[in-house]
């Protein structure tokens, strides 16, 4: 078979795509003049008009939010979580402990050998089945005395793994307060992977040198809790937001106008504890109340894994969607010319190309007024749009005018 001179096959493809982008253009006179509101026109490759009011379950949006219990939304002022941290030692490991290069872990060996009456020179110890470890847990609002809780391990020296090692009675401090123990930890630590070797080979899944002991940590003291303060208590908000605050607030003196509720900001709402009433009956009455939750008109999107989080209430201006795309491509095929026998000419190669061109006709989408992502989202979907290519027209979008929403790219 003969081949080119540069080396390549006798067939060779080459192709090349241009892809026109997205247009975006205006039309407010496509806007309706009666100001009613329909669902957008989308008029695919056959240019027949579609009506997109004919898709099954269409979104519904919820300009006033949705509603919501206060407990899933906020917390009581004083009700809180407590980060405890205790550094300990992990012992039993198999050959998998610190080295003798970290001194710390020494040293706790042996004072906590000299707790056990046995003296000991630091330096003379070896390390193999022993890891100095950080101890952490969290102690939960109104916890009591006796009350178990889950701890997590992390080593903190160069131990290759803490599989199977078991947790020293460790004592478990309050940040910024490590007079105080108010928890105590200990247990078989468990691992959710694993790291073997043999004859060089080696295979790991997962992190070995952190793990888990369920149930393992025993609360000695509780944190102090207050919950009220002068006779007021404080609703916040896990999000902070005004017109969120504010249905709150209304909401609270509707139904329970005994409690006189005041959103101080779009944070804290301030609320009177009734005389007569416990502090817990008033919590739990509050709690089961359910506001209206005000959404955010945001648009957040993953560019690294083509991810793309809208809110239904985003609402769109009058504006035209056009997307197309023009294909090129050329087909190369190498021969030889090769002269007849006994003829003074030469073998010479020949190129024959084929140029094809084609385009896709174009699809419009055409959108009025107060057009919402959830009628858009059926348009990208008759399109069959890629990620990308949603991502684009979100950024058109927002530069053009027609998409009055925040859109963070992460």
């Amino acid at each position: 078979m003969a081949h080119s001179p540069n080396g390549l096959n006798p067939v060779h493809t080459m192709k090349s795509a241009f892809a026109f982008g997205l247009v975006i253009a205006s039309a407010l006179a496509w806007a309706q003049q009666d100001g009613s509101s329909k669902p957008p026109i989308f008029r695919p490759k056959s240019e027949a008009r579609t009506d997109l009011s004919s898709n099954t379950q269409k979104a519904v949006a919820t300009p006033d939010g949705i509603g919501i219990r206060l407990k899933d939304i906020a917390r009581f002022r004083g009700i809180r979580s407590n980060q405890l941290t205790g550094v300990g030692l992990v012992m039993g490991l198999d050959g998998t402990g610190d080295s003798a290069k970290i001194a710390p872990t020494s040293a706790m060996l042996s004072t906590y050998l000299k707790t056990q009456g046995i003296d000991s020179d630091p330096t003379t110890l070896t390390l193999k089945n022993a890891a100095m470890v950080m101890v952490t847990a969290e102690l939960a609002p109104f916890a009591v005395n006796g009350q178990s809780m889950d701890v997590v391990v992390t080593s903190m020296g160069d131990a290759k793994s803490i599989r199977n090692g078991t947790l020293m009675l460790t004592a478990l401090h309050a940040a910024g307060n490590p007079t105080i123990v108010y928890a105590t930890a200990s247990g078989a630590v468990s691992v959710g992977g694993y790291s073997e070797g043999s004859g060089g080979n080696s295979q790991t899944k997962g992190f070995v040198t952190v793990g888990r002991i369920p149930g393992g940590g025993i609360v000695e003291k509780g944190a102090p809790t207050t919950t009220v303060f002068d006779g007021k208590m404080y609703l916040e908000l896990d999000d902070s937001d005004l017109t969120t605050a504010h249905h709150v607030e209304s909401r609270i003196n509707q139904v329970a106008p005994e409690f006189n509720a005041l959103a101080e900001n779009g944070a804290t709402i301030q609320v009177t504890l009734p005389q007569g009433m416990s502090v817990t009956s008033a919590m739990a009455k509050l709690e089961a109340i359910t506001v209206q939750v005000d959404t955010r008109t945001s648009i957040v999107i993953n560019e690294k894994t083509g991810t793309i989080v809208m809110g239904g209430d985003v609402r769109l201006s009058p504006c035209a969607i056009a997307t197309g795309s023009l294909s090129v491509k050329i087909e190369e095929t190498n021969t030889v010319s090769q002269p007849a026998p006994l003829s003074t000419g030469t073998t010479t190669p020949v190129s024959n190309q084929k140029l094809q061109v084609t385009e896709d006709r174009a699809q419009i989408a055409m959108l009025k007024a107060n057009t919402t992502i959830a009628d858009l989202a059926h348009i990208f979907q008759e399109l069959k749009l890629k990620p990308a290519d949603i991502i684009a027209i979100f950024e058109l979008l927002r530069q053009q005018g027609s998409l009055k929403a925040r859109v963070l790219t992460q």
